[in-house]
């Protein structure tokens, strides 16, 4: 079985959507960000909620709850943290992990290149390949419900192959066809 990480930039909306579609249907599967703390909207756009990576999503729920009910259920943000809390405990840092996959998909290009630049960063200390794709999805509660469903298709397509390595150029090429909304990048990474 593959082993899949999904990555957006604080571990909340994007990959945490595709980590629940993803683990529903018994894939192996993480999910993580790469911001340098977590984001979520506030009650105004230059007052966001902020908190560090590990922050359990039920304390971040009670807390918005708290905070604004009415506010943070007609956002959304209550809609999702209940989801997130009942996928797994708190968001994750990439950076911070030292697990080994064999698909990494992120989320948006600057999430791409902060997953490149950090395997690069580390060197080849295994020997050992991983593919990194991007599925650029907009930030959104609605977006993310359909980027989560094109990436199981991704993933569906990914275990279909017997030879990922060999596979991966015709795999990215007939998902681009079923999928013109979701351009993906490609790149093969080393630990």
């Amino acid at each position: 079985m593959v082993k899949y990480a999904v990555i957006c930039a604080s571990n909340q909306n994007r990959s945490m959507e595709a980590h629940n579609v993803l683990s529903k249907k018994g894939f192996d599967v993480s999910s993580y960000g790469t911001g340098s703390m977590v984001r979520l909207p506030g009650p105004a756009i230059d007052k966001p909620n902020i908190y560090s990576f590990g922050t359990p999503y039920d304390r971040v729920y009670q807390e918005l709850k708290q905070k604004d009910s009415q506010l943070y259920t007609q956002n959304g943000l209550l809609t999702m943290l209940d989801r997130n809390r009942k996928v797994k405990e708190a968001p994750q840092r990439w950076q911070e992990s030292h697990e080994m996959y064999d698909v990494i998909i992120t989320c948006e290009e600057r999430c791409f290149d902060a997953v490149v630049e950090d395997l690069s960063n580390r060197g080849q200390g295994y020997n050992t390949s991983t593919h990194v794709l991007n599925v650029d999805i907009r930030d959104n509660h609605e977006d993310a419900l359909l980027g989560g469903r094109a990436i199981l298709q991704l993933a569906q397509m990914i275990e279909a192959s017997t030879d990922i390595d060999a596979e991966i150029g015709g795999i990215i090429d007939a998902f681009a066809t079923k999928n013109l909304n979701y351009p993906l990048l490609h790149t093969v990474a080393y630990f």
